[in-house]
């Protein structure tokens, strides 16, 4: 089975960037040039898309390829000790700092950094993100003492940091500083020609590693895939391959396989027909995905609630002859359960239930382990 890519003899790892669509091939034109210089690259794109393998692609290219690339993921790290994971912490410099701990950027001297959901730093985080950027010096918290370190570095976010700057969530200087060279990744549904390229690496990588034979696809089959708006982008198709592979066990896949499997990663579409929104990131998507079904709760409650409501008045005119039905309407819409309420009481429960183990608290919430984050800072639940 052949592997067709956009690839350079400059790039270390050839197959890392796949795709035949032009959007790709300038991508790794970018690559090339910048990759020899120590500018600092911001890749933009969905959640998906691959900024960590462009993120690769450049450190793998670049002089600085045998020193390490650490990957960052801000998003991932509470906002209380951001600044100690990037900059080290001096022991005693607060409450659980029983020993001194180099951060992340000293990790990375000679080589890389990749600060993946770089719109995620707090505004403090930014100042010193900043500082390391123009000048290589930096902190540790708890000390006096500036250390200087000599680090190339790679941002990524899935957010407009131009409309963050606008609303006052990120610094304009460290914006216009991270963005020297700036490689957008488009979605994978806007380059459905690199569908195919990509379908088929994944299947040659996944069926080598498993020892599985696999047999085929048929047209109408790909053909399912192209249009698929897949919005988890490239991490969604590599998931769905991988689980086709293994549970067909390699067997030649028609087109109702492949939809069998993409059902599973829309929200209940046959159900809801609702639309796949463009442009909005997976963040956002699970915020809607958690209200819909906050919404249909609270729709059944009040209905319930109604259907006691009418019996209870009409309880109270046979006995009284008295009552208002408009007044005791009014009433009960007053006492409307609040979405934000709600929301607050499923997490609050997820996290009792599985003893405050947050990673598994936001996997049965079917949301991101940083969206949880968030929430819980939100609602004082820390």
């Amino acid at each position: 089975m052949g592997v067709a890519a956009a690839k350079s003899p400059s790039l270390k790892d050839e197959r890392s960037i796949l795709g035949i669509s032009p959007a790709i091939q300038k991508i790794v034109e970018v690559i090339e040039q910048v990759a020899p210089t120590d500018l600092t690259v911001l890749i933009t794109g969905e959640s998906g898309v691959g900024k960590e393998v462009v993120a690769k692609a450049i450190h793998q290219a670049s002089r600085r390829s045998a020193k390490p690339l650490i990957t960052v993921n801000s998003g991932a790290i509470p906002e209380g000790i951001i600044e100690s994971e990037l900059f080290g912490h001096e022991k005693g410099s607060f409450t659980g700092a029983s020993d001194q701990r180099r951060g992340y950027f000293e990790l990375a001297d000679g080589g890389t950094i990749f600060l993946d959901e770089i719109g995620e730093l707090t505004l403090s985080a930014q100042v010193k993100f900043l500082r390391v950027l123009e000048s290589g010096e930096f902190q540790r918290v708890g000390s006096s003492t500036m250390r200087r370190v000599d680090v190339r570095v790679i941002a990524a976010t899935n957010k407009d940091l131009e409309l963050e700057v606008r609303h006052g969530q990120f610094r304009g200087d460290l914006f216009f500083r991270v963005r020297s060279v700036n490689i957008h990744i488009p979605p994978l549904r806007e380059r459905p020609e690199d569908i195919d390229v990509l379908f088929r690496a994944f299947v040659e990588e996944f069926s080598r590693k498993n020892g599985i034979t696999f047999r085929g696809i048929s047209d109408e089959a790909m053909t399912v895939l192209r249009t698929y708006r897949w919005p988890g982008n490239v991490r969604e198709l590599r998931n769905i391959v991988e689980s086709m592979i293994l549970l067909e066990r390699g067997k030649f896949l028609e087109a109702d396989d492949i939809r069998k499997y993409l059902n599973t990663y829309t929200p209940d579409s046959a159900e809801r027909n609702l639309p796949v929104p463009v442009g909005r990131s997976v963040e956002q998507a699970e915020r809607e995905l958690i209200l819909r079904a906050l919404l249909e709760i609270k729709g059944n409650i009040i209905e319930l609630r109604d259907a006691v409501a009418e019996q209870s008045q009409s309880i109270a005119t046979v006995k009284h002859g008295t009552g208002n039905p408009v007044e005791v309407r009014e009433h009960q819409e007053e006492q409307s359960l609040s979405l934000l309420d709600m929301e607050h009481k499923m997490i609050t429960e997820a996290l009792e239930r599985y003893k405050g183990n947050r990673r598994v608290a936001a996997r049965a919430l079917n949301i991101s382990e940083r969206t949880l984050y968030r929430k819980i800072k939100e609602y004082g639940l820390e």
